[in-house]
This record gives structure tokens, C-alpha cells and sequence, in this order.
């Protein structure tokens, strides 16, 4: 019989009822073959004993196949009132096309009994899965009828269905999952694995057909490299069935899986073993990739910072083990900014790997090139004294002197070499590093192309540490407020009259007391600090000019701009929003630049002296005379004035050589349109001279050294007053 429900749309056809075995004395009308006195009698002992089961039962007249008795149980079972089916047609309640098919036989004789699954069919219409059995009971010689027993599967259906879709999700997530599932039984035969699992072994399509566990285990073994080891291993973990356990698969092909066991237990006990297999090829390159990127340098590929100081902690013991000595060269390419600016930078790391190729042939396999980053490489030769560390510098040298052809061009780079020696430059490998760095500067500032050996000296050391004791002390001091400005007058040669100041920063330390200019200046424009500080000097000075203005104090504000501060991309729109915030006009303020700065980038310099000249700032050139100016430039940048450097001021008037000097320049102011300032008169004959060549202004301590706020203004107003109360009684000479 089906296991399975009719379709809900499904018609039982009309049976082909066979002619039944009709008792005498039945009526046309289809009565009961017995007469229901007699039925009663005979029927009350089976009644009695169908009450009593669990199970819905009915009794069937094999004669007319209707329904005699029911038990409470089968009225429960579909719905019914077990009293109303006494009396009714089989066939009318058959529920399946085999219910149909096997009372059709009854009728005729042919079947007696059944067992199957089926299906009955409940009062409101919703079908039943039951296990029926059907047998022929005989209840005399010649009485007899059919016991219908039907046990209700409803809750064995739904156990099952709930199963299939366990399985069904089970079979969905195994298949789903990246790894590959192998589940055996505790004899290792295999009872599940899933297509990943087929995929990383590369099971062929017949093995997984066949299923045969002895096959497919002979396929693994042919896959891995080491068949022994992964029997062995296997067989340990058989051994335990408790186990869990990990380890790596490597495959022929070079693939490796990770391989992860767990037993299955059901209810207590160990009924199996699951096996996942994940592929981490793609993870140990990975993590060898990472390895290998944190020991070398991505570029070129040599051994970086980390792998080069291990080698030299290496070097250091050996060298203290057996006095082996080693030397270190620092090695830096000469204006390689240069070839990235011109050639662009996938040109010059092409340069980059081409120097490391070069460098690995100069030396032997026992030492080491190391790249540091940027243009800086560093050789580790052992067992090398000064003369084995001179050779292999020269070689390195030779090496570079060799042009570089990349798409059909060549060049030539240079490189500077710095060389350090153990024992005598370094106990560590910091202070090797450091020496060699050292002595590859000393070989740049002495004209590159070179090398030079590292020279101990004490005083370097202190230097270095005060330069970093000023910086910090700088950075503190100018968030603490402690910088402040003094001002020294300059003053109209033929009138005597302060007509300017020169904005000077001072700076007086806690600790180092008062810190000249000439020293801190030096150490923050090589920090770059200098632009902070040469930013908070434009702002005091232009809010100080403009308290001046509001006084009545019509003073030309001047300050000093550095090099790096000029060279700032937004230097021009700090110095509007400098003027902005207070309201001062421009023409009030005179910026001081260098000579240096006007040079070297003359065209970038040329566009932001147009742009300040545009804002109204005048513009001067400060210590002219002591760098390399160019008239061609002087008639194209905007130049309001020059300002003489004191060193030709000093020998006036009696040095002739000075004397020369300062007439050059002031027939060139002349010839230029350009005024002329002297700054450190300090003597009238010197104030006298410059009179004399035309100058314009000047500054020094003739008149006054650059002092506080307060006192200039009261040298101002001394100043005022004085010349007010000589107003009425002239006098040919002018105050100064």
C-alpha cells in the first residue's frame, strides 16, 4: 500500500463493485445478510474485545463488506462518532487507489488479509497516515470477518518528516561549507562526506559512485607525500576514539590542508569520527609573504633594518667571542631627489634595485647589503679591518661610476660612503650605525663621490645632544609664551628721525637662561621649527606695528622671513590674514629675505615676491653683499631696498677695501631705483660715510641695540620731546 498521501486533487474512480455472495432471505434493499438479532449475538464478544485496544479497529461483514463494529479508538481516529460507521460501505470509505483495489479482491474472494501503510480519510477531509493490517477472523465454522486494525502514524509521520529535514539542512550545510567533511563509523568505513571534501582530494567521479572505502583510501595515500606518516598518524587517532585532534596534510601538488578530527557520540557514546579538511595553501603563503615582507625590503628585496641589525648583534658577539673585526658602510646616492623629480619615481625605483644589484656584486656571500629605505643602503663586511673596508668602499664607488641605461637613457649616479669600525667606532649596533652616518655626512659635505672613515670625536657627540636639548627647550618655550620681541630703531640718515624698527626675537630660558639668536636660530631652521617661530614673530610684530599706528607712531615694521618659512605654500595667505586680524595696512611691513632664498628657486621665488608686492608688503634684501645675487634677478624681483651687512660696515671708513665695497653697492641701489639701509653703525664717522655714499637710513648701537617694547617707546618719545625743544634753536647737526 502507499506510503505517501493522495494528492488533495485526486478521485478514487468508481469502483467496478463485483457481484456479491448474496445469503437467503436478503432483502432487494441490501439488508444484512444475518438478521440483527443474531448479529448482535455473535458480534457481542468481538465488540467487547475491540473496545478494549488502543488501536482503531473495525469488523468488517466479508459478506457485504460493510462495517459491523468500531471501537471508540477509530471514532477518535477520524473524527467520527464510532457508532455512526457501523453499517457503511468499505469501498465508499477507501482512501487510496490500493484500499480500492484490495476490497475489490476481497469481495471476489481473492485477498483475506493486508499490512501496509495507508492512508485513511478523516471527517473534515484531512488524511491519516495509519499502519493497517487487515486479517480474516473466524469466529465459528462458518462465521467469519475482517478485523480493520489501524495504528495512527501521525506522530511517527511528523518524527519522520522533521528527520528528512534535519538530514536535508545536515546535507545542505555540509555541502555549503568551505571545508571538506569526511564522517566515519568507529571501523573507519565511510557513512557521509560531502563535494568540498571530493574537490581537495580530487576524488574521480567512479570512486564516488562506487563507494568503495578501500578504493578511496588508496587514492588519499596516493595524494599525500608521505604515506607512512599519514597512516601512522591515522592509526593514533583510531587508536583513541575520544581523540581530537589537528594537523597538516601536504598533498602532491604542493597543496596543504589542515586537517581537524572530532568524534561523533550519540546518547553517550562514540558512534563515529567526523574529519574537516581546509585548504591554507593560500594562508602559509600569505603568512611566508608576511615573514619574509618583515625581513626584507619590498623593493629591492635585500635584507631591511630589522634582519641588518640582527646580523650586526651577530657580528658584535663573534667579534667578542673570537676578536673578529667588521666594518660598516653607510652608503647614501648623491642628489637621487634630483632623478625623482626629473625622471619621476618608477624611474627612480628602477635606479633603486639597479644600485642593490650592483652593491650584491661587490661584496662576498658571507656579508650583507641592507637597504634602510629612501637612498640609503648600508654593507656589513666581516672580518675587515680599515684596509679591507677601504677596498670594498672603492669597489662600491667603482661599481656606481658605471652609467645607468633605462630606456635608452643614460646617467651617471654617485653615491657618498660613510665607514665604521669595530671595535674602535661602536660597542652596539646603534652606535655603529651611527658612526658610519656620521662619516657618510662628513664624506657629502666634502664634495661627494667619496667616503670617509668615521672620526671619533667628543665634542660631535655634545653638539648633537645640545642641538636636541635647544629644540625641546624651543618647542616648550614658545607654547609657554617665553619668546619675545625687542626692536631696533632705523633712522633717516639726513633727518635723524626713527622712521622703522627691525622685529628681533629673544628668547630667556628657565634653565639655560638667556639663549642668543645666534644660537637657537641655527638649530630651528635645521629642526624646521623656524617656521612656528617665524609665524608667531609675523603675527606679534604686525599686531605691534598696528598699536603703533593707533598711537601715532607711523613706524615701518620689518621682520626676517627664513628660507624655509618663505619656501611654505601658504606663506603669502598667512602673511593677508597676519595683515587682516589687526587691520595695518601693508605698506607698513617690510620683509627681510635673504639673498639664498631669492636663488634658489628663482621663478617660484619670483611668483610669491609678485604676490606679495600685489598685497602691498614691501620687500628688502637682508645682508646684501654676502651671497650670490644676480642684477638680472635685482631688476626682475620686486625689491624695495637692500640692507648693507654689517661686516662691510665694520672697517668703515678707514678700510679702503669696505669703502669700495659699499660705493659699489651704493651706485648700484641708484642705478636700480632701490633705497639703501646700513645696518651695525656704530660710530658717527661710520654714520658720516654712509651719508656720504647716499644712503638712505641706518641701524646699530650708535642709536640704539634692539630693546623691549616699553623702552623703545620711550626712546621714542625722548626723542620727540628733544626735538621739539630744539625746534626753536636750530641746529645743524641731527640727533642720532
Amino acid at each position: 500500500m502507499s506510503r505517501n498521501p493522495p494528492p488533495a486533487t485526486t478521485t478514487v474512480p468508481a469502483p467496478v463493485v463485483p457481484a456479491r455472495r448474496v445469503r437467503s432471505g436478503d432483502g432487494a434493499s441490501g439488508a444484512p445478510s444475518l438478521n440483527q438479532r443474531a448479529i448482535d449475538a455473535w458480534l457481542m464478544p468481538p465488540r467487547a474485545l475491540i473496545e478494549g485496544l488502543l488501536d482503531a479497529v473495525w469488523l468488517v461483514d466479508p459478506e457485504s463488506l460493510r462495517i459491523v463494529a468500531a471501537n471508540a479508538a477509530c471514532g477518535t481516529l477520524l473524527a467520527v462518532d464510532a457508532t455512526s460507521l457501523c453499517g457503511q460501505d468499505m469501498l465508499s470509505l477507501a482512501a487510496t487507489p490500493e484500499d480500492m483495489a484490495f476490497w475489490q479482491e476481497a469481495a471476489l474472494g481473492w485477498a483475506d488479509s493486508v499490512e501496509s501503510h495507508s492512508w485513511v480519510r478523516r471527517a473534515d477531509g484531512e488524511l491519516v497516515a495509519v499502519l493497517r493490517r487487515v486479517s480474516r477472523v473466524m469466529l465459528s465454522s462458518d462465521k467469519a470477518l475482517f478485523m480493520v486494525v489501524m495504528h495512527d502514524r501521525s506522530s511517527e509521520r511528523r518524527a519522520e518528516d522533521e528527520l528528512a529535514d534535519r538530514l536535508a539542512e545536515l546535507a545542505a550545510t555540509l555541502e555549503s561549507t568551505h571545508d571538506g567533511i569526511l564522517v566515519t563509523d568507529t571501523n573507519g568505513r565511510i557513512r557521509n562526506f560531502n563535494q568540498r571534501f571530493a574537490a581537495l582530494w580530487e576524488l574521480p567521479d567512479s570512486l564516488m559512485v562506487q563507494r568503495d572505502d578501500d578504493a578511496i583510501l588508496s587514492w588519499m595515500l596516493r595524494r599525500v607525500v608521505e604515506p607512512a606518516e599519514y597512516m601512522r598518524r591515522l592509526a593514533a587517532i583510531d587508536g583513541v576514539p575520544q581523540m581530537q585532534a589537528s594537523d597538516t596534510v601536504t598533498l602532491i601538488g604542493g597543496r596543504v590542508l589542515e586537517r581537524v578530527t572530532l568524534p561523533q557520540c550519540s546518547r553517550g557514546k562514540t558512534i563515529g569520527r567526523v574529519y574537516s579538511f581546509r585548504d591554507i595553501s593560500e594562508r602559509l603563503e600569505a603568512n611566508r609573504r608576511i615573514e619574509t615582507l618583515s625581513h626584507t625590503d619590498a623593493l629591492t628585496g635585500l635584507p631591511n633594518r630589522r634582519t641588518l641589525l640582527s646580523r650586526i648583534d651577530y657580528a658584535l658577539a663573534l667579534a667578542q667571542r673570537e676578536g673578529v673585526p667588521f666594518a660598516l658602510l653607510f652608503l647614501n646616492l648623491d642628489r637621487f631627489k634630483h632623478i625623482n623629480d626629473t625622471l619621476g619615481h618608477s624611474m627612480g625605483d628602477r635606479v633603486l634595485i639597479e644600485v642593490a644589484e650592483r652593491l650584491l656584486l661587490t661584496l662576498r656571500q658571507v656579508d650583507t647589503v641592507a637597504r634602510l629605505g629612501a637612498d640609503e643602503y648600508v654593507l656589513l663586511v666581516h672580518q675587515a679591518d680599515a684596509a679591507g673596508a677601504e677596498g670594498s668602499a672603492r669597489r662600491v664607488l667603482d661599481a656606481m661610476q658605471r652609467p645607468f641605461t633605462l630606456d635608452d637613457l643614460s646617467f651617471t649616479v654617485t653615491c657618498s660612503v660613510g665607514i665604521s669600525l669595530h671595535p674602535g667606532d661602536g660597542s652596539t649596533a646603534d652606535e655603529m650605525l651611527q658612526a658610519a652616518d656620521a662619516a657618510m655626512n662628513e664624506a657629502r659635505e666634502s664634495g661627494r663621490a667619496g667616503f670617509r672613515f668615521h672620526q671619533a670625536r667628543a665634542e660631535s657627540t655634545s653638539k648633537l645632544r645640545t642641538r636636541m636639548k635647544l629644540d625641546h627647550a624651543m618647542r616648550q618655550a614658545l607654547a609657554a609664551g617665553r619668546f619675545r620681541l625687542h626692536y631696533q630703531p632705523q633712522v633717516e640718515l639726513k633727518s635723524g628721525e626713527i622712521v622703522g624698527a627691525e622685529a628681533l626675537i629673544r628668547w630667556r630660558d628657565p634653565e639655560l637662561g638667556d639663549v642668543p639668536p645666534v644660537e637657537f636660530i641655527p638649530v630651528a631652521e635645521r629642526s624646521g621649527f623656524i617656521v612656528s617661530i617665524g609665524s608667531w614673530v609675523l603675527r606679534q610684530a604686525v599686531q605691534q606695528a598696528a598699536l603703533w599706528r593707533e598711537q601715532g607712531r607711523h613706524l615701518l615694521m620689518s621682520i626676517n622671513v627664513s628660507a624655509l618659512q618663505f619656501q611654505q605654500a601658504d606663506f603669502v595667505d598667512s602673511v593677508a590674514r597676519a595683515l587682516a586680524e589687526v587691520g595695518l595696512d601693508p605698506q607698513w611691513l617690510e620683509l627681510e629675505l635673504t639673498e639664498s632664498i631669492l636663488i634658489q628657486d628663482a621663478q617660484e621665488a619670483l611668483h610669491r615676491l609678485q604676490a606679495l608686492a600685489e598685497l602691498g608688503v614691501k620687500l628688502a634684501i637682508d645682508d646684501f653683499g654676502t651671497g650670490y645675487s644676480s642684477l638680472a634677478y635685482l631688476k626682475r624681483f620686486p625689491i624695495s631696498r637692500l640692507k648693507i651687512d654689517r661686516s662691510f660696515i665694520q672697517g668703515l671708513p678707514g678700510d679702503e677695501s669696505d669703502a669700495g665695497i659699499v660705493r659699489a653697492i651704493a651706485n648700484m641701489a641708484r642705478a636700480l631705483r632701490l633705497e639703501l639701509i646700513a645696518e651695525g653703525v656704530e660710530s658717527e664717522a661710520q654714520r658720516q660715510f654712509m651719508l656720504q655714499v647716499g644712503c638712505e637710513q641706518y641701524q646699530g648701537f650708535l642709536t640704539s641695540p634692539a630693546i623691549d617694547v616699553v623702552s623703545f617707546e620711550a626712546m621714542l618719545d625722548r626723542r620727540r620731546l628733544a626735538a621739539t625743544e630744539l625746534s626753536a634753536a636750530p641746529n645743524d647737526t641731527p640727533p642720532h
